[in-house]
């Protein structure tokens, strides 16, 4: 029986595992969790909200989403950015972070339930999705952002998605390992992203005005330590409406519970577990009776955007916060050490 450690005054287990049985209902046929009934999937956040269904002990689901992305994945190893909810191509672009994050869900899947079984089968998926990644790097290590099939590629890197990517890289390395098919050349790539992430600023194309460019490389341990600490402390004040959340943008008053969620793993990875908490905290007012989050909501005016739109990547972003914070699952350390 999956057991949760309550945050007091946040969100009781019974509210949690009603947020999760909301992500199961999304769920289609195939495996595909799309953002919301009759909406579109993106392999990434199809993936955040596979991890968060084994969060809630919802194994057989997890399994069918990660089934579904290694039944449709491309010769080349790759996915495409976007999928209609019939499962048709709606955006072809093959996003290397998008591609490179079944590693992260497939270990986080491993450490929630030890099916060796179910990680041999997924090796083969694993291991041409890195590979493709790796395939994209720049002169200097960096995976470029994206590709078009059959066309020139972007020519430059994200902070955020290299950030995803070198934690990905390390997850696959440890799958690696529990496959006895050891990758240490995975690891060195990764080595070689996170110092440019800390080091290299400019390698990056420039993003500054989103504020996953401001948390992610301290969320996925590509920044540690104080130097973490520091870039959490740096972007606050840019980027937090008390007592609302967080800004997906600098300069809009638009708060998002998956960003104030994810900001708030962030924290919790640099042991600030009181402004982790009060993030989660600030994500009530996103909250809908059936356990599902708006995605989004302007202030002053209290509207939201888009319109009635509640996602299940906000949702499960919820989950793998109070997950980590809490501690008590046997994946909560994935992104807190």
């Amino acid at each position: 029986m999956t057991v949760f450690a309550e945050l007091d005054g946040v969100l009781t287990p019974d509210e949690l595992l009603l947020t999760a049985g909301h992500l199961a209902s999304l769920q289609v046929e195939s495996g595909m969790i799309p953002w919301f009934p009759g909406g579109h999937c993106d392999p990434w956040n199809h993936v955040e909200s596979a991890m968060a269904l084994d969060i809630a002990g919802h194994h057989e689901q997890a399994r069918r989403a990660y089934l579904w992305l290694r039944d449709i994945q491309r010769p080349d190893g790759g996915w495409h950015a976007y999928y209609t909810y019939d499962g048709d191509v709606e955006d072809s672009k093959l996003d290397t972070n998008v591609c490179a994050y079944v590693a992260t869900g497939v270990w986080h899947h491993w450490l929630s339930t030890g099916d060796l079984a179910f990680v041999n089968s997924m090796w083969p998926t694993v291991h041409r999705a890195l590979e493709f990644v790796l395939s994209l790097r720049r002169d200097d290590g960096l995976a470029l952002w994206a590709i078009e099939p059959d066309a020139q590629p972007w020519d430059y890197a994200l902070m955020t998605g290299t950030s995803s990517i070198q934690h990905a890289l390390r997850c696959g390395a440890l799958l690696a390992d529990v496959v006895d098919q050891p990758r240490p050349e995975w690891v060195a790539a990764a080595d070689v992203m996170t110092e440019l992430v800390c080091t290299r600023p400019a390698a990056f194309e420039p993003k500054a005005r989103w504020a996953m460019d401001w948390y992610y490389p301290v969320l996925t341990g590509a920044m540690v330590g104080d130097e973490a600490k520091a870039r959490m402390a740096s972007g606050w004040e840019t980027f937090s409406m008390e007592g609302l959340g967080i800004r997906c943008v600098s300069d809009e008053p638009w708060i998002t519970a998956s960003e104030t969620a994810e900001c708030a793993l962030a924290y919790a990875a640099i042991g600030d577990l009181a402004t982790a908490t009060d993030l989660l905290l600030w994500t009530r007012t996103h909250r809908r009776d059936d356990g599902s989050y708006w995605t989004g909501i302007v202030y002053p005016e209290e509207v939201l955007f888009p319109f009635d739109e509640h996602t299940s990547y906000t949702a499960a972003a919820v989950i793998l916060a109070v997950d980590a914070i809490a501690g008590t699952g046997p994946a909560s350390r994935v992104f807190v050490p």
